[in-house]
């Protein structure tokens, strides 16, 4: 039975599983659009609503809060903090959203685009 136990680990350490969910929020920040498969979609869409969340009140401790979890990348953050956290200022949730594609050719994994709404 797998009670209490959250979370994919996608075949990936602890460490490389952080850091592929930081890479993922900066691309999706800069971008505003990913297309990467569905189970990697569904983990990344609460890390960065927790992010845009955090950008809405701009405080010097929300900034280093998203510096550290974004890994010192000021683009990003500068983007969070301005342009999507005025974009976003009076919705109170649910900032992105998740289109499956179709399947990927070599794999059949299923794919899927994250945006901004």
């Amino acid at each position: 039975m797998k009670h209490k136990i959250r979370g994919r680990k996608f075949g990936r350490n602890t460490k490389h599983r952080k850091s592929l969910l930081r890479n993922l929020a900066i691309s999706l920040i800069e971008h505003e659009s990913v297309t990467t498969t569905v189970p990697k979609s569904k983990d990344i869409r609460p890390v960065v609503e927790k992010l845009v969340t955090l950008s809405k009140t701009d405080t010097l401790h929300n900034r280093r809060q998203a510096f550290a979890f974004l890994g010192n990348n000021a683009n990003a953050v500068q983007k969070l903090f301005s342009t999507l956290a005025e974009r976003y200022q009076e919705r109170p949730g649910g900032y992105t959203r998740i289109i499956r594609t179709g399947f990927r050719k070599g794999d059949c994994a299923p794919m899927s685009v994250i945006q901004f709404v």
